[in-house]
């Protein structure tokens, strides 16, 4: 500066360089960190179809009679019986289980009304087969009506549900990193798409979540439900989010 120069210049052209400095610093700040917010999370699904590998099927039996004996009786011809029909199908009658006895009166029956009209007393008993051969089970219980021809009375419903067998896969722990490791490659190759059409980079993951595993009904129609099929479908949604650079 010289001796011309105006009191006061100094200072102002000072102030305007801090200013013009603190602004470019200011922006290109705010442009790295609208950067660094750019993401994008996209979803990748991996499925496998499974068979079980376990069976269970609850036979509740049923016997009535006048005479507290003579039900008893029956109820004993029907488990050697159905011990018969399941040595016919291959199955073990050893890993049969017996649960849920019960036994009514009829005429300690407070609610009932008028005359007593049947048989006094009925005896209920669940047999539960659990077999980890679930084709032979399944292959039985589609002959059930044997057993109605031997004379052995079942009903459905009670605790166990539908009367049908239950089919359980047990084997998930061993599909689980294959197809995590599948589920997360769909999902990279969704977010590398994304990327392309937006002309951007995928920086390092974010975020990820592996899902929760399902197991469903490989029919998926309405009223189907996975326990009642020896065929069930694996499903795994995971969940990434990416980074994205320009």
């Amino acid at each position: 500066m010289n001796a011309n120069t105006p009191p006061g210049i100094l200072p102002a052209l000072l102030l305007a360089a801090g200013l013009a400095a603190g602004g470019w610093f200011t922006g290109h700040g705010f442009m790295k960190a609208r950067t660094a917010d750019r993401t994008v999370t996209v979803k990748g699904i991996a499925e496998r179809e499974a068979r079980a590998d376990i069976a269970i099927w609850p036979l509740r039996i049923s016997a009535a009679s006048d005479d507290l004996g003579r039900a008893q009786a029956q109820l004993e011809h029907s488990l050697g019986e159905i011990n018969a029909f399941l040595l016919r199908h291959g199955l073990d009658p050893a890993t049969a289980t017996l649960q849920a006895f019960s036994v009514s009166d009829a005429k300690t029956n407070q609610y009932g009304n008028g005359p007593h009209e049947g048989s006094r007393f009925v005896i209920n008993q669940t047999l539960v087969v659990r077999s980890t051969e679930p084709v032979k089970l399944r292959s039985a219980s589609e002959k059930v009506g044997e057993l109605v021809s031997a004379g052995v009375v079942l009903s459905s419903g009670g605790e166990y549900g539908s009367s049908g067998p239950t089919y359980v896969f047990s084997g998930l722990n061993q599909l689980k990193p294959e197809m995590i490791a599948d589920a997360t490659a769909r999902a990279r190759e969704a977010a590398e798409q994304f990327a392309r059409d937006s002309q951007s980079r995928l920086a390092g993951i974010r975020r990820a979540n592996q899902g929760v595993f399902e197991i469903l009904p490989r029919d998926q129609a309405p009223g189907m439900n996975q326990e009642g099929q020896i065929d069930k479908t694996v499903r795994v949604v995971a969940t990434v989010e990416y980074g994205l650079e320009d």
